[in-house]
């Protein structure tokens, strides 16, 4: 092997021994070092990665995350510093609230001239430190490679999240002079990384179940429990559960209802499945969850989205909370138990408890499966049709045109709900979206490092107007690469979600989110080289998605024009229980209290 690589070298080197085979990025100055690598290893013929350039580095991020998303393998950026490293601080918030292991390799300014005022300098230590999972800024080019392989330690285990490594720019085109074998082998002879393998490992999990007996009370609870439901999070698909979940639920014959980022989790077009919960999830998960009895939490935070009101969510009901980061209990529920583990080893687990107790009575569900059922006939989701074309029935018009199969990613708004509610997701890991940080301008990246995940998948993006605008760029990012990505842009003229709200609890005063302004997205589609079709009526609609789905070698853009004012329903205002949820608009003379939380 070459000995006389750069730090930088070194780095991609090690990447490619992790099972690292995209890096998304935007290069500049401080950086130069590390894009420089990429091209020379190839150049030489040494190392596969590929680093897709990206228009932006928002879209840098994101994308990255699209692909962790979709492929279960870490997502890489690399970026320059100080502007460069300022733009992808929203996408590493976002990757820490949604648990997605993304190692971020920023630029910086040489050591000689940290904290000096050079051009482009960033505290970017400073800055990232709340937001990522480990960051460290190497002084020795001769410790990158070790350093990467801690990072991706740390960004897969446990409660998956981002890292960061600030590397000063004569750092990464320093020599080195060590060994890539050994700071590769020496922690744990770690060959390949699997991101979402949990440290904890499953005798250890045991054993910390019978010595708290969380297992036990829980079972015990279950089995005499008459209207238990689970509650399905993310947790559920990092640990890749989904199989044991559903062996599980229909063992207890239980109904399953998931957050917004565990769908797919569970098959929502199962007869068990409720969909999603919560603000804007379905009334018969929300009836549900109301009249439930038994609640087991499996890799769900309880975020403010699924609980309303704290003080009234669940009350009566015996509550167990699976969560491999133990932090999160208690912060917004008291559980009856919790059991602090990964979420696949826990579902093994006590199936195998159940079947060691599989001769006590179990309490019969059927009257309560018959009274979902009865909720499912009474609420089911709907929409209007009688006025112009609406969001819903687009997404439902390409949920049916696409097979139900598709990845769907989702940006962030009015559109991200429906399609929450009208695309069912039947797989693990083909629904991403931004969840804890409700980032704009997500969807279409991530559409774009998803496909790069998955390039025989059919990835579709659903977008909002306002949402889109924020990374629309990227389009260009992905016709260079001629990928098949629909996007399909659900275009009210408005940011449609804070409209509601301000509808809803402020009077109707509209402040700042009238985007009657927009561009021709079809003229804009097509400079970038997509192909692209805009609807407008009804009637224009199957054709029109007919044309979009045939289409395999280039992006192509829906420009859907829907309703102005149409709301999205269910509601559950903000910090408000579940008694309170609205079915469609409240009262004209009636005036609910400004919500507590934010959109």
């Amino acid at each position: 092997m070459r000995r006389n690589y750069t730090g930088a070298e070194a780095t991609i080197k090690t990447l490619e021994e992790l099972g690292v085979t995209y890096i998304f990025g935007l290069s500049g100055g401080a950086i130069l070092p590390f894009t420089d690598a990429v091209h020379r290893l190839a150049t030489a013929g040494e190392s596969e990665i590929n680093l897709v350039y990206t228009r932006h580095e928002q879209g840098a991020i994101h994308m990255a995350e699209g692909y962790t998303s979709a492929s279960g393998k870490p997502g890489v950026v690399l970026v320059t510093s100080g502007p460069g490293a300022g733009n992808i601080i929203s996408g590493l918030l976002d990757a820490k609230l949604d648990r997605r292991p993304v190692l971020a390799i920023t630029g910086q300014v040489p050591t000689y001239m940290i904290n000096k005022e050079g051009f482009q300098e960033a505290p970017v230590m400073a800055i990232s430190r709340p937001l990522v999972k480990w960051n460290h800024q190497p002084k020795d080019s001769n410790k990158l490679p070790r350093a990467v392989v801690k990072a991706l330690r740390i960004a897969t285990s446990g409660r998956p999240g981002p890292v960061l490594l600030d590397v000063p720019k004569n750092i990464g085109e320093g020599d080195f002079t060590g060994s890539l074998e050994l700071a590769i082998e020496r922690p744990g002879k770690l060959a390949k990384i699997n991101p979402y393998k949990a440290v904890i490992r499953a005798r250890d999990a045991i054993r910390e179940y019978r010595a708290n007996k969380a297992t036990g009370a829980i079972v015990k609870a279950w089995r005499t429990a008459e209207r238990p439901v689970i509650l399905a999070g993310h947790g559920v698909l990092i640990s890749g559960g989904t199989e044991e979940l559903l062996k599980l639920a229909e063992q207890e014959d239980t109904p399953v209802t998931t957050t917004l980022l565990g769908k797919g989790a569970f098959p929502e077009t199962h007869r068990l499945s409720l969909g999603m919960l919560g603000m804007h999830g379905t009334a018969y998960a929300n009836k549900a969850i109301l009249g439930a009895d038994f609640v087991l939490n499996l890799g769900s935070r309880f975020d403010d989205r699924i609980v309303g009101d704290p003080k009234k969510f669940c009350k009566g009901a015996f509550i167990a909370h699976v969560d491999i980061d133990r932090t999160q209990f208690g912060k917004m529920i008291k559980p009856n138990k919790k059991v602090a583990t990964d979420g696949r080893i826990f579902i093994k687990t006590i199936l195998g408890e159940l079947a060691l107790n599989g001769k006590e009575k179990r309490s019969d569900r059927s009257k309560w499966n018959e009274k979902i059922e009865e909720f499912k006939v009474q609420y089911p989701l709907s929409y209007e049709t009688s006025q112009g074309l609406t969001a819903q029935e687009v997404i439902d018009a390409v949920y049916k045109v696409s097979g139900g199969d598709a990845i769907v990613t989702a940006d962030v708004g009015q559109h991200q709900m429906w399609a929450a509610q009208f695309y069912k997701t039947n797989r693990p890991n083909h629904w991403i979206t931004s969840g804890g940080a409700g980032t704009m301008g997500f969807g279409l990246p991530a559409a774009i490092g998803a496909q790069f995940a998955k390039p025989h998948e059919q990835v579709i993006a659903f977008v909002g107007d306002g949402g889109f605008q924020m990374t629309s760029y990227e389009l260009t990012t992905a016709r260079k690469h001629n990928l098949p990505i629909k996007v399909i842009i659900l275009d009210n003229q408005y940011l449609g979600m804070v409209r509601q709200w301000q509808e809803v609890f402020y009077d109707d005063r509209e402040s700042a989110v009238n985007l009657e302004d927009n561009p021709d997205f079809v003229m804009l589609a097509e400079s970038h080289g997509a192909v692209a079709i805009r609807v407008e009526d009804r009637e224009d609609l199957q054709a029109a998605l007919e044309k979009a789905f045939s289409v395999n070698d280039r992006p192509v853009v829906v420009h859907a024009c829907v309703n102005k004012t149409d709301n999205v329903y269910p509601f559950i205002p903000s910090g408000r229980p579940y008694t309170d949820m609205l079915l469609g608009p409240p009262p004209p003379n009636e005036k609910l209290p400004t919500p507590t939380g934010s959109t």
